[in-house]
């Protein structure tokens, strides 16, 4: 009987032994460090350029940022071909590019961002005037970007490009349309990946609402959002990693202005 009963005193120590280090475990854990994206290997492509010096007829693109200039793109920026383009994915995305292999390259390096679609030119052969036709991978660059790689007068050159972080000021920017009863958001100068592939939104008196992509780097939500803050939910493409940007536009918010977060991607 008395060894039962010390067997059952020892079976109860040992479980508050266990548990007891379990919650010391729990207490004193480290928080996940946040993901931080970092530059891909480089690889072989070609590039192009488009407009004038200007960039004027670089404005507005594909992915819907508008005019580059306010928006904080400037004229370092480039349409991609479809193949990575991926439908509006790559929306934001920053690349660092360098001329190779053509007397024409110069020894800078453009760092841009992907804010337009190259579209294929199935009129022409892909080696002779249809750049951008799948399965190429090109950069269509605006010219100021493109002279900084190489002479304009080459017109095509190979090149290395990578991915890179985006590195941007402040937090992510969301800029209304749509109406009433369908808010369309185009999101603006997301740092890290540079990219989304989710994004949610919740009024003050809503659960949180899926938002479908609807082209470029837009999203969409068919509700009732009118008088009531809106707060939204990230997830980057590439990292998978998810911000929350609580409170980013008040309850008399308007169409037509753009709202900043004071949060945005590593």
């Amino acid at each position: 009987m008395a060894s039962f009963h010390h067997s059952y005193v020892f079976c109860i120590f040992l479980i508050i032994v266990l548990f007891g280090s379990v919650s010391v475990r729990a207490a004193y854990s480290v928080p996940h460090a946040p993901i931080v994206y970092r530059p891909s290997p480089w690889t072989l492509a070609h590039a192009t350029f488009y407009g004038d010096e200007s960039a004027s007829s670089t404005m507005g693109g594909a992915c819907g940022y508008g005019n580059l200039m306010t928006n904080g793109y400037g004229t370092n920026t480039a349409a991609l071909s479809s193949t990575i383009y991926r439908d509006g994915y790559a929306c934001g995305q920053c690349y660092q590019i360098r001329c190779v292999q053509s007397p024409w390259c110069s020894k800078g390096i453009a760092t841009v961002t992907a804010t337009n679609l190259c579209p294929p030119n199935w009129s022409q052969d892909s080696n002779n005037g249809g750049w951008c036709n799948p399965p190429r991978t090109h950069f269509d660059m605006a010219k100021p970007a493109f002279m900084q790689i190489a002479q304009w007068k080459a017109g095509i050159v190979p090149i290395m490009y990578r991915r890179v972080p985006c590195v941007r000021k402040g937090g992510v920017r969301f800029s209304f349309q749509g109406n009433g009863y369908w808010l369309l958001v185009y999101v603006m100068n997301v740092g890290g990946a540079g990219d989304i592939r989710n994004m949610w939104v919740k009024g003050t008196k809503t659960a949180w609402i899926s938002m479908s992509h609807n082209w470029g780097a837009s999203y969409q939500a068919f509700a009732t959002l009118r008088g009531q803050a809106l707060s939204f939910r990230l997830t980057s493409y590439t990292t998978k990693q998810t911000i929350t940007a609580y409170n980013v536009a008040p309850a008399n918010w308007n169409l037509g202005l753009t709202y900043q977060a004071n949060v945005n991607f590593h």
